[in-house]
């Protein structure tokens, strides 16, 4: 939520003490992340017939629904440090960009060790989104006591808009990043890659699958992908080998996160472990401050941008159009030159996207929506049976 109060402090001046940057992040990844063992039927994600790809069946008649969200993007990258607040330790962990859901357990462990150095273990943990909930999991399984505070709840959180495959994408200008930067999310990104895999096969909706990329000209990995090369392992295909109709292709085995069974899943965890859960919406450093617990892990997303002050992080709408389910469609792709992208919910397919910066509406635009069924329409048309 944006905080309107003219009348608080400066809160820059309220944030005293010295910004302990993520050295953690400079550490090589923890290979087990959360206390959760991977059971029942595995997914596997194999090299399909890739001239034989289910066609997505896109017409009007189709849609279920419109939905646009907002990402909290820093040009910088996300935030993972400490300050101090009066009493209290403040460990930010926000602004994901388009991938808060793909970085949240390795962003999560980033914070973690840092709340670590400090003597308390009463945590409050601000947002449920993925972010706040992979945070206070962490924080369980490292002996914390955890109150979790919160706007909104799964399904009404920003992370339950997200796609959600995995893949660190929208996270920073690359000409605004640092060195360091570019270590934690390393760091982060080869940390969630472990950590999701412990959730496949489970009851979390969590499944390797296929993921295609699209070009007219050779696919490369861009370059927040390239910090961990190895996580996405490219298969080029000759022109005409697949079903799609691009004359460059590439795809590498991802993992799909279906966010609107997860989320619930992952609080459901956290509730489990002992956590409360409390509706809350923290407006100002005055009522962070007011809160009983002595350290603070700040996972507030694009709320952070008013509540601590973060005026570099601007919302980008994201803009999504639902269509009803083929379970015969069990593969994502991405055409990154016109920002179209799909993926195969168990509740529907999510036909994407956009990207408008600086845009606080959250109301679908009926003339995108049109753009993306007929780029989508297109790419339908194109795929054929080799």
């Amino acid at each position: 939520m944006r905080d309107t109060d003219k009348g608080l402090v400066d809160r820059r001046a309220a944030l005293k003490g010295g910004a302990l940057m993520a050295g953690a992040a400079l550490l090589a990844p923890v290979a087990v992340p959360p206390a959760r063992a991977s059971i029942g039927r595995r997914s596997i994600s194999a090299p399909k017939d890739v001239g034989r790809l289910a066609k997505v069946d896109v017409t009007e008649q189709r849609v279920t629904g419109m939905i646009a969200g907002l990402r909290p993007y820093r040009p910088a990258g996300f935030v993972v440090r400490a300050e101090t607040l009066g009493d209290k330790m403040v460990v930010h962990n926000y602004g994901h960009g388009g991938c808060g859901v793909t970085l949240s357990w390795g962003t999560a462990d980033l914070a973690v060790r840092l709340a670590q150095e400090s003597e308390h273990r009463r945590a409050a943990v601000i947002g449920a989104g993925a972010v706040g909930l992979a945070t206070a999991r962490l924080l369980q399984d490292r002996g914390f006591e955890v109150t979790v505070y919160a706007a909104a709840l799964p399904p009404h959180t920003t992370s339950n808009v997200a796609a959600a495959i995995f893949g660190v994408t929208a996270i920073a200008d690359e000409s605004a990043v640092t060195p360091g930067f570019r270590e934690q999310l390393a760091h982060a990104a080869r940390y969630s890659h472990t950590a999701f895999q412990t959730y496949i096969g489970g009851d979390h909706n969590v499944r390797w699958i296929e993921f295609f990329l699209l070009g007219d000209q050779p696919v490369e990995l861009p370059w927040d992908f390239a910090v961990t090369p190895e996580l996405y392992k490219l298969r080029h295909y000759a022109p005409g080998e697949t079903s799609f109709a691009s004359p460059h292709v590439a795809s590498f085995a991802s993992m799909f996160i279906e966010t609107h069974v997860y989320l619930r899943r992952l609080m459901a965890d956290v509730e489990a472990r002992g956590s409360r859960v409390v509706v809350r919406n923290l407006r100002s450093l005055e009522d962070v401050a007011a809160l009983p617990e002595p350290l603070v892990v700040n996972c507030a997303g694009l709320g952070a941008r008013d509540l601590f002050g973060d005026t570099d992080m601007v919302p980008v709408k994201g803009q999504l159009t639902k269509i009803l389910p083929q379970p015969e469609v069990d593969y994502v792709y991405l055409d990154p030159a016109r920002d179209l992208y799909m993926f195969p919910r168990s509740d529907g397919i999510v036909l994407g996207g956009s990207h408008e910066e600086d845009v606080w509406s959250t109301e679908p635009d009926k003339a995108r929506a049109a753009e993306v069924m007929a780029g989508h329409q297109a790419i339908a048309a194109g795929l054929t049976e080799r």
